[in-house]
């Protein structure tokens, strides 16, 4: 009887490739966990962390200081991770590129989840759900209290350059005319000095905004026009980092902490004799 033989020198080979394949996937794992972001964090001692200042997420107070929800967020991770935190202040319309590059190791900014966005940034689950709402010029507004009021040719909308106030103009006021800024106060400054009608930005900031200017600005909605997600944005290709920033917000959240931020930076002024 015959038997078929293999020729030694293709069983050595199948031997190497079965052998190695599981070295090789224990060599990317431990490549991949000492590339991400969180083992460059606790490496350097320092959580560096990408935003951009709006009222009430990230502001600075009398002295100076950086003060916000997304302050508070930040501060806590890193201090539940045993590292210092740096602030990275940047332009909203280049903050994605700038975590692309390096510059800092997560966006904490109030960042909404967009499929655009995605395409570009990993996102941690949410931890905070906002909307886009609207606060409008008393005199140069006056009468308008829906979206159709606004969509209009010579109604002018202010909004922060990159931010999903963007989208969500174009698509539910597409026939007014959008005035862009690259940041957020200029464009509330534009609706204050009444050369714009109204200024489209995340929910509460437009309430606080009329509240602060009683005289000069008021609602004209009654709640916000869009639902959206708030998640960290990372890196792609690092899934360490990104497991960590979910369970931490699982469990920060389950503690309640989330809420207590929550309740006092968007639930009340307390906050306000703080800032100028």
């Amino acid at each position: 009887m015959n038997h078929f033989r293999f020729p030694t020198f293709t069983v050595a080979l199948m031997a190497l490739i079965v052998f190695s394949a599981p070295a090789s996937a224990g060599e990317i794992q431990q490549k991949l966990a000492g590339e991400s972001a969180v083992e460059g964090v606790l490496q350097r001692g320092v959580l560096r962390v990408g935003m951009s200042t709006f009222v009430p997420w990230a502001m600075k107070d009398k002295t100076g200081q950086l003060i916000g929800y997304e302050i508070d967020v930040a501060k806590r991770l890193a201090e539940d991770m045993g590292v210092k935190v740096e602030f990275v202040p940047t332009k909203w319309a280049g903050i994605v590129p700038a975590l692309l590059t390096g510059k800092f190791d997560v966006i904490i900014g109030g960042m909404s989840v967009t499929p655009s966005r995605n395409l570009k940034v990993n996102f941690s689950i949410p931890y905070y759900y906002t909307g886009q709402s609207m606060v409008a010029h008393k005199e140069k507004a006056k009468g308008f209290d829906s979206l159709e009021d606004f969509n209009k040719p010579g109604v002018v909308i202010a909004a922060r350059l990159g931010s999903t106030a963007v989208p969500a103009v174009r698509k539910y006021i597409p026939k007014a005319e959008l005035r862009l800024f690259d940041d957020e106060a200029q464009a509330y400054q534009e609706v204050i000095n009444g050369n714009a009608h109204a200024v489209v930005g995340s929910a509460p900031t437009p309430a606080y905004q009329a509240i602060k200017y009683p005289d000069r600005l008021f609602l004209p909605l009654d709640d916000a026009f869009t639902k959206e997600p708030i998640a960290f944005a990372l890196r792609k290709g690092d899934p360490d980092s990104l497991n960590y920033f979910n369970n931490w917000i699982r469990v920060t959240e389950a503690k309640g902490w989330f809420k207590e931020r929550k309740d006092y930076w968007f639930g009340s002024r307390d906050w306000a004799d703080r800032i100028q």
